[in-house]
């Protein structure tokens, strides 16, 4: 059964309760935050979270609205969008959560054995494992098809020539039940988002061999999606929704902040785990490098760039029609033009721009803004490859493995 958490607005609210779906997961953190610190009731949003155990539980409550809104990763919110896993639901993403956090974790003997074969590099690690999954078969957990995680996953498996379900087995896990799965042997390891890593490493059962900003540095995560007619019949209850959760978000990515944010996460309500598992992946903690990003860098500006990012690989394997116009159906869904009327009265910077290019910036860089210029965070992929949006073609399931060297 979910749990479900109210809170009654401090003043008269804008319109009728905001039904949140979320996951038991560290990123979900702003969307807490804002709730437990009153920040959507100053701007007169009375919300309710609604925890659910699964990503297919998100998507069907989404489809038929049971829930107005979902911090949900933007592959499944295209996926509802078209009606690919039961009825369309038309969403919007009209804000992004956070950046990093997600990992690849195997189970202790499988990831000694990958260390063994190679070295620190990612495309090392990847050509490593490959060689083991050429040998033996292996399933590897998911938290959904239409995930980040399966992406990033089969993405970097790619560069060593491994194609997901040919070579290795994926298995759908919800993200909660993966170190569970990954203890009695249903899987050998599992990508999934923090803290879910740490809490197998901490069990013992599991350890982390590359985390998905090794991937690709900085990737975008979670993103909140919100049924398309709810925001017609009320866009200023969602502009100021945004205002708190940006709010939220600056305070979950203050490191001085990352013991307090851990703690209200480990709530049973909540996460339900140690909160020492939950720091290690916030902004201060021992991982926090690789893991999770809330504000910094334009992290919750919603890049179209990075929507299309998804769906051109989305394509790559076959998860959605070839013959979908990508660009278009990128403009329908992530509306920064929303983001921007949000923070207009804030004097907060946004980008002006929808699109950039993916993976070209290997060190911080600088992007125009209004009313001012924003420092950007690097955001290479682990093969080099620069996507640029305005040049798009469809992937090759496999790229060349001579990418790899041990």
């Amino acid at each position: 059964m979910s749990d479900v958490i109210s809170l009654s607005a401090a003043r008269k609210s804008l319109a009728p309760k905001m039904r949140v779906g979320l996951l038991r997961l560290s990123d979900g953190a702003p969307a807490i935050a804002a709730h437990e610190f009153g920040f959507f009731a100053d701007e007169g949003v009375d919300v309710e979270l609604v925890v659910e155990p699964s990503w297919a539980n998100i998507a069907d409550k989404l489809a038929y609205g049971f829930l107005d809104a979902a911090v949900i990763v933007p592959p499944l919110a295209f996926a509802v969008h078209l009606g690919l896993r039961g009825a369309a639901q038309p969403l919007l993403i009209p804000y992004t959560l956070s950046a990093g956090g997600n990992a690849v974790t195997l189970n202790r003997s499988l990831a000694q054995e990958t260390w063994d074969l190679a070295n620190n590099k990612a495309l090392s690690v990847a050509g490593a494992l490959a060689s083991i999954l050429r040998a033996r078969p292996t399933t590897l957990g998911i938290v959904h098809s239409y995930s980040t995680h399966n992406l990033l996953l089969r993405y970097w498996l790619a560069t060593a020539g491994i194609e997901a379900g040919r070579d290795v087995k994926l298995a759908v896990v919800p993200p909660a039940r993966a170190v569970e799965a990954l203890t009695s042997g249903q899987i050998a390891g599992f990508c999934a988002g923090a803290p879910w890593g740490e809490v197998a490493r901490r069990a013992g059962v599991g350890a982390t061999i590359a985390s998905s900003s090794d991937i690709w540095r900085n990737a975008p995560e979670k993103a909140l999606a919100v049924r398309a007619r709810w925001v017609d019949e009320r866009p200023e209850v969602l502009q100021a929704a945004i205002r708190a959760l940006l709010r939220a978000a600056k305070f979950c990515d203050g490191p001085e902040n990352a013991e307090y944010t851990a703690a209200l996460l480990s709530r049973r309500k909540y996460v339900d785990v140690d909160s020492h598992a939950i720091l290690a992946d916030l902004p201060g903690g021992a991982t926090s490098e690789k893991g999770c990003v809330f504000y910094r860098g334009a992290a919750t500006f919603p890049w179209r760039s990075q929507g299309l990012w998804f769906l051109n690989q989305m394509r790559r394997w076959d998860l959605i029609d070839a013959t979908l116009d990508l660009h278009a159906l990128t403009e329908r869904v992530y509306r920064p033009d929303i983001y921007r009327a949000a923070l207009a009265s804030e004097g907060e910077s946004a980008p002006i721009t929808d699109w950039r290019t993916e993976g070209a910036h290997a060190d911080t860089w600088t992007v125009e803004g209004y009313p001012s210029p924003l420092a950007m965070r690097p955001d290479t992929f682990c093969d080099g490859v620069i996507f640029d949006p305005h040049d798009v073609s469809p992937p090759s399931k496999m790229v060349a493995s001579a990418l790899h060297k041990n």
